[in-house]
């Protein structure tokens, strides 16, 4: 799901540019206009603030990139793919469990539910945070603005363990945040579905699906609507929280 997802952003990207810059018009119409529209929210109102005027057009490109890829990655995740495929192998194709797409099926829907694509987005946060800081200062000095200035040694001395501990932190809640939040939602529709199957065992077939239809699927559709605000929100929390750590380090004096 993650080369499927950046496949898709980047062809679906590109070739509308592309066929944008082809044309005469200058106002954009369509999906560019919407694609314009994001670029200007997340510059506006999120790059802008957080890093000045100065360094806005320099980091802009990466937190798009964030955003525009983390976005895609959790509304995929909303469509069945692997539980499709599942059914058609089961009922279709009925590939054996050691091929490639035997083992293919067994993958998540969301790719960033997996802490392993959050601890690399996070990563990337992580060496932009120091990458924007030491062209701001100078390596050196990004490095002694870890301290306050004007604070005492013995204070210094206390402050730089806390400071290089909290390096640390960010990366790793950005990674929990994301991942946990994308969890979640699939986690609370799958114990809410579960629901037909165990009153099916306990009670009959009759109580279990009168169970489904006026609890489980009501409720799933509900949680399936938050998901979609969630989706939204963690893009844009995620995008938030790299841009405020990059403007910490490259106005450290405020």
């Amino acid at each position: 799901m993650l080369w499927v997802v950046a496949v898709v952003v980047f062809l679906v990207i590109t070739t509308t540019v592309r066929r944008y810059l082809r044309q005469d018009r200058l106002v954009p119409t369509g999906f560019m206009g919407a694609l314009e529209t994001i670029v200007e929210f997340i510059r506006d109102t999120v790059v802008a603030p957080s890093l000045g005027p100065k360094w806005t057009n320099t980091w802009t490109p990466l937190l798009l990139t964030l955003f525009v890829f983390i976005l895609s990655a959790n509304a995929i995740g909303m469509f069945p793919i692997f539980d499709t495929l599942a059914l058609l192998d089961h009922w279709v194709f009925g590939f054996g469990e050691e091929s490639f797409m035997g083992m293919l099926l067994h993958g998540g829907s969301t790719a960033t539910s997996n802490f392993n694509v959050t601890a690399a987005l996070a990563v990337v946060s992580f060496f932009a945070i120091i990458v924007a800081g030491s062209k701001a200062h100078g390596a050196v000095q990004h490095w002694k603005n870890l301290v306050p200035h004007g604070v005492s040694p013995f204070l210094a001395v206390a402050l730089i363990p806390i400071e290089i501990l909290g390096m640390f932190v960010r990366p790793f809640a950005l990674t929990m945040r994301l991942a946990a939040n994308m969890t979640g939602g699939h986690i609370a529709i799958l114990a809410i579905l579960s629901f037909v199957f165990i009153f099916t065992e306990m009670a009959g077939q009759a109580v279990g699906m009168g169970v489904g239809l006026a609890v489980s699927v009501p409720l799933a559709v509900g949680i399936s609507a938050l998901e979609l605000i969630v989706i939204m929100v963690q893009a844009y929390v995620f995008t938030l929280l790299t841009a405020v750590f990059i403007g910490m380090a490259i106005h450290a004096h405020h």
